[in-house]
């Protein structure tokens, strides 16, 4: 390890004032988030620490990772900080320090979050070509501090990554009739948003990256102790949820891309998608 990491890893903190700045700027449009409050932040880190923290990120094969395979999720996890190198363990202690959580509330408007140096369900997320995460909505207690789930954050490492590669965040409603929002994982991007029982994300189509790329991310969720009335659904675990395009007319319809070229499937999806916007919107 040469001395420029270690002065890396030890130096960056949260306390920049633009920081602060971020936050109050962003709280309007968090909350106006659709199809519940979400933003993302472009260059979020310093370049040099996102190039540190991708530089240690470990390959597939370099630590022993959780490997998730089943239909709802095809991903690697590792949560043991051990594993980390050092301008990553010190990101996620940042992650987990008072100047973050205070950013965290100003821009969410929840206050006093408490963060999970435990990592359950977080840490660092890894997917290779034909990796999914269907949608869902996360588990809303922890199983240990038994804290309510409140906040995710997840930080994205795929430099020079292409939209035909997949792996978008995708956003949906309640009842997964219309995609409010998605977010191309791209280098120093910052996704946050809230968690509730009802807000299903996920990225449920397989990777098309190459096979000599994956989907690197940092995540972290956030708790408080207690949630706001009208928002205890009781306990669960994770809740995954079909898309429409995922009943039996949804088989159909993706046996159908085989024979067309992408670029017409995709317009069409995207039409479907503000259909389903707008008539939701008229019904409410």
């Amino acid at each position: 390890m040469d001395m420029a990491t270690v002065d890396l890893s030890e130096r960056f903190v949260f306390d920049d004032p633009r920081f602060d700045l971020l936050a109050e700027q962003s709280a309007q449009k968090y909350a106006a988030g659709s199809p519940f409050p979400h933003i993302h932040f472009d260059n979020f880190l310093p370049q040099d620490v996102a190039e540190a923290v991708l530089a240690e990120f470990p390959k597939p094969a370099d630590i022993d990772w959780h490997n998730y395979n089943r239909q709802t999720e095809i991903k690697l996890v590792c949560a043991d900080e051990t594993k980390f190198g050092p301008v990553t363990r010190n990101l996620f202690y940042q992650f987990h320090s008072i100047p973050f959580l205070r950013f965290l509330e100003k821009v969410t408007g929840i206050p006093n979050l408490i963060p999970d140096p435990l990592l359950r369900g977080g840490g660092l997320h890894q997917i290779r070509r034909g990796g999914l995460l269907k949608l869902h909505a996360d588990f809303n207690k922890h199983d240990s501090l038994f804290l309510d789930r409140r906040i995710n954050i997840l930080l994205y490492l795929n430099k020079d990554w292409k939209e035909e590669y997949g792996g978008y965040l995708e956003l949906w409603d309640k009842d997964t009739k219309f995609c409010g929002d998605k977010i191309l994982p791209v280098f120093n991007r910052l996704a946050i948003f809230t968690t509730t029982s009802d807000s299903f994300h996920g990225h449920p189509d397989p990777l098309n990256c190459p096979e000599d790329m994956t989907r690197k991310s940092l995540a972290l969720y956030y708790y408080t102790n207690g949630r706001p009335k009208g928002e205890d659904d009781g306990i669960h675990t994770t809740i995954f949820k079909a898309r429409p395009d995922e009943s039996f007319k949804g088989v159909m319809w993706r046996m159908g891309q085989d024979f067309a070229p992408p670029v017409i499937w995709r317009t069409v999806r995207r039409v479907r998608e503000r259909f389903f916007s707008k008539s939701i919107q008229k019904r409410g």
